[in-house]
């Protein structure tokens, strides 16, 4: 729709990495407010959040990277280009980079996960909203050819040459359709932070609502790059979500009848 922001010169903004970053920031002083009022030490969820973002930003990279290997196997060189560098990669594989440095993170400071993570879940869900519509700005993570009246059309040539985007022909708005429902889970998980019976109930919450939705959605998604797992029957974003809900699920069964307790903000 409108990938560049603006151009001076040589010099341009890419609408995508603008919302993204916007999202990231207003998302983690969301998610460290959320912290603090869980009784949690403001300076190391702002740490925590930092590390994860960039550890996402790297594992959706690489799994960007792994699944469209074919294209990068016989020219190395274009996994370090501009295109690459600017292409949003795969949140599934973000997810998984987050993770493991979340995991890293909680364990050396000894910081209460799930509490931690129940700040954060609300800022998750609204930095996600802003990204979706970075990549509806820049045509990627772009959906099926639809005759429906809510298919959107793409005419910029650099959403093509960027992302691959079909130019002309009316798809599924995916990116607009997951921001939506990102945004109802931040107003959902905002509303259960304040009223939640247990640690773990929001992240819970969060993985449940968004791992269903992502497995869903994942039917009207067209581009290329999230992988097949067991002979084609699913992507492995789908399967990634099954994940997502199986954990959530887990996490209220495992939690919902340990009694919230408040720590001290010098954690």
């Amino acid at each position: 729709m409108f990938p560049r922001l603006f151009h001076i010169g040589s010099f341009n903004l890419p609408t995508y990495g603008f919302l993204v970053a916007s999202g990231v920031l207003i998302g983690l002083w969301i998610s460290v407010r959320n912290s603090e009022k869980q009784g949690l030490n403001g300076d190391r969820a702002w740490d925590f959040g930092i590390l994860v973002v960039v550890a996402g930003i790297v594992g959706a990279k690489i799994l960007y990277i792994i699944n469209d290997w074919s294209s990068f196997a016989n020219n190395p060189k274009e996994i370090f280009s501009l295109s690459t560098l600017q292409a949003g990669g795969v949140f599934s594989g973000g997810l998984i980079g987050a993770f493991a440095m979340a995991v890293w993170y909680i364990r050396r400071y000894r910081l209460p996960a799930l509490r931690l993570c129940d700040g954060f879940a609300p800022g998750l869900a609204f930095g996600h909203v802003l990204g979706r519509f970075g990549c509806f700005a820049a045509g990627c993570c772009y959906g099926k050819h639809t005759d429906r009246f809510w298919g959107v059309t793409f005419t910029n040539p650099l959403a093509n040459t960027l992302s691959g985007t079909p130019l002309n022909l009316p798809l599924e708005p995916t990116q607009l359709i997951e921001a939506a429902a990102e945004f109802f889970n931040f107003l959902l998980l905002t509303w259960l932070l304040r009223r939640k019976k247990f640690d773990g109930q929001v992240f819970g919450s969060f993985m449940i609502l968004y791992g269903t939705e992502r497995y869903f959605i994942e039917f009207l998604r067209g581009d290329p790059g999230r992988g097949e797992v067991f002979g084609g029957l699913m992507t492995g974003t789908q399967f990634i979500a099954i994940l997502l809900v199986i954990t959530g699920g887990l996490i209220w069964y495992l939690r919902s009848s340990v009694p919230l307790r408040r720590v001290a903000s010098s954690q």
